[in-house]
């Protein structure tokens, strides 16, 4: 283990970067990225929990869908966090950390049915979706397109993960309920 002790750059601080972007206005494209990356990985933990939890007739396919959901917030997430390194900033990292600055809230530990788990993870990913909006539209005022396309990117596999939850919790089913006599 090192016992090097020198701290490179403080979290919470934006340096000089070398994409000529204003120091004022790079901290808070930062502070939105860090922000984003927050709400992303507090979304990506419920997700895992709702995959790793998920039973009932419709287990394979959602089971698979979540996983596919995770890997998409992970990527996501990732791209955040390097965005606001090459802009000078220290991305946000640990889990306390990460629920500390997050805009949205997790479910609690307990394990709900599939229906409910699902329309929780619609409601976080609908409040996510309008953040990342926002953050288009500051980042583009202040010139900072390709930071808009990583918004673009993580606002495509929001909004589709969104549509798919609505599919899911739809009540039309090919499963046909036992009758109890």
């Amino acid at each position: 283990m090192s016992t090097q002790k020198e701290v490179r750059q403080q979290a919470g601080t934006v340096e000089e970067n070398s994409l000529r972007m204003d120091t004022e206005k790079a901290e808070q494209v930062v502070d939105a990225l860090n922000t984003d990356l927050a709400d992303t990985y507090v979304a990506y933990h419920q997700i895992k929990k709702h995959h790793w939890n998920v039973e009932g007739a419709e287990f394979r396919d959602l089971h698979v869908y979540l996983g596919e959901v995770a890997a998409d917030l992970e990527e996501a997430a990732d791209e955040f966090a390097e965005r606001a390194q090459a802009l000078g900033g220290v991305p946000l990292s640990g889990g306390a950390t990460y629920e500390e600055h997050a805009t949205v809230s997790p479910e609690d530990a307990d394990v709900y049915d599939v229906r409910t788990s699902l329309e929780h993870d619609l409601q976080m990913f609908g409040d996510m979706i309008e953040a990342v909006r926002q953050h288009i539209g500051m980042v583009e005022d202040f010139g900072d397109y390709t930071t808009g396309e990583v918004y673009r990117e993580a606002l495509e596999d929001l909004e589709e993960h969104a549509h798919h939850f609505e599919h899911y919790l739809d009540d039309d089913s090919l499963v046909v309920e036992s009758a109890t006599n």
